[in-house]
């Protein structure tokens, strides 16, 4: 039993605490808007929250969180999974915006 005890303590030690985690910040908002609406994710740029602050808190919160801004591939991921949720394959929803893109293009 006592193994056991310390196999737990060595993996315990082997996580990174949260200081050690990477912080991924995505800004959506325009750069002249008086609040930044931005992604906030810890660890995994793709598991991310959606926050809003002012200005000066947000550049208060980056400087406190050690944030790396998200790369364009990551972004760009993240965008890809959430029009899979959004309009998936088979539903309403994905029907009505191919054939708005459809519409689109016709018109061109």
């Amino acid at each position: 039993m006592g193994n056991s005890q310390q196999h737990t303590h060595c993996l315990k030690d082997e996580k990174p605490t949260f200081q050690q985690m990477a912080k991924y910040v995505r800004v959506r908002s325009a750069e002249n808007s008086r609040f930044v609406e931005f992604d906030f994710a810890i660890s995994d740029p793709s598991l991310f929250v959606e926050l809003v602050l002012p200005k000066k808190a947000f550049e208060q919160f980056c400087q406190a969180n050690d944030v790396v801004f998200m790369s364009q591939e990551q972004q760009d991921a993240n965008d890809t999974e959430m029009e899979k949720w959004r309009y998936g394959e088979d539903t309403l929803m994905a029907k009505n915006r191919n054939e708005q893109h459809s519409q689109v293009k016709n018109a061109d």
